[in-house]
């Protein structure tokens, strides 16, 4: 890490990415924040459901999951284990973990690391909580109504305004996240669309599925949404590798750069389709067979994490369907 001053896209790669950068220790992303994969297996065994839904459009029984953003592997071995009880037992599957930190330790053998997407994959391409990772431009109005480019110092995230934005950015930022007047800010999407759009191309039939934090225009925050956490805590956003750096998601502009049919709606909405909805089991069970009801009311708490107005249910879940399944709608409702 330097003290230059540099643009957030920039400083953000080399704090998250870099050599000894945040997503290279060996603790991984779960040692500083907790994902739906990590609130419930629950999660895990809808993503199976839904890879069982995908073979059964495409008409095979052998198919691909991409985990793409995979951590430590923590969804890709969830599904796995959830898939005889899901229907897929039977499935010929094959996985891939998209990750640029190593491999880690006694993750299951069918797992094949990569770094980057296999290109013709047929299946299920998943990315939960992946794009508001992607580095990208940040942008603030000065006095004057100029919109520019926000430099940041590695050392210790102080911020100033460089460059008027131009080109490509400034054509993103007039059609996806208008400038609110002097002192505002946006994140440029840009390269989420494009990583995006990258990740749906890689598919040569099948579903892919981006789930995370987001906003769509006329909804979009004045000031943005840049953070940091650390060991499970919201702290300011420092590009010196101490920290995640986080974003939410224009998940509608990454819906129109890689082109229809795209379906944008919240996870609890998806996770309904698919069965999870949170809703506690009758009473009278409780008086039949006790043990049984505790169980049944302890998924309904995990499942009513997932699907929680104002919490893990408000995520986006962007889906794109490719090829032979395209016409189908994507969580089978």
């Amino acid at each position: 890490m330097t003290d230059e001053w540099r643009g957030w896209q920039e400083a953000a790669e080399t704090a998250l990415y870099g050599d000894g950068g945040f997503y290279r220790r060996p603790e991984g992303p779960a040692g500083h924040f907790r994902t739906s994969v990590h609130a419930s297996p629950l999660f895990a065994a809808a993503v199976a459901r839904l890879l069982v839904r995908t073979a059964a459009d495409l008409g095979t029984a052998r198919v691909d999951l991409v985990d793409m953003g995979a951590g430590r592997g923590e969804l890709v071995t969830g599904v796995l284990a959830a898939l005889p009880a899901e229907g897929g037992g039977d499935l010929a599957v094959r996985t891939y973990a998209v990750e640029l930190a190593a491999r880690p330790e006694g993750l299951d053998p069918r797992v094949e690391w990569c770094a980057a997407p296999p290109p013709g994959a047929r299946g299920l391409l998943f990315a939960n909580e992946w794009l508001d990772n992607v580095p990208l431009p940040v942008a603030e109005t000065d006095a004057e109504g100029v919109e520019r480019y926000v430099e940041v110092r590695a050392s210790d995230g102080a911020e100033r305004l460089g460059a008027p934005v131009t080109g490509a950015d400034a054509e993103w930022l007039r059609r996806w996240w208008p400038s609110a007047g002097p002192g505002s800010r946006a994140e440029i999407g840009r390269p989420r669309d494009e990583a995006w759009a990258a990740a749906v191309s890689s598919l040569s039939a099948g579903l892919a599925v981006a789930v995370d934090y987001a906003h769509v225009r006329g909804e979009r925050p004045p000031f943005g949404t840049l953070t940091g956490f650390r060991a499970g805590r919201e702290v300011r956003p420092v590009p010196d590798g101490s920290c995640d750096l986080t974003a939410h998601v224009a998940l509608d502009a990454c819906a129109a750069t890689a082109g229809p049919p795209a379906h944008l709606r919240t996870q609890r909405e998806a996770l309904a389709a698919l069965g999870i909805t949170g809703e506690r089991p009758p009473l009278t069970l409780a008086s039949t067979d006790p043990t049984a009801y505790l169980r049944a009311l302890s998924t309904a708490g995990e499942a009513a994490e997932l699907t929680a107005r104002g919490g893990l249910g408000d995520f986006g879940w962007l889906e794109h369907a490719v090829g032979p399944s395209a016409q189908s709608s994507p969580s089978g409702d």
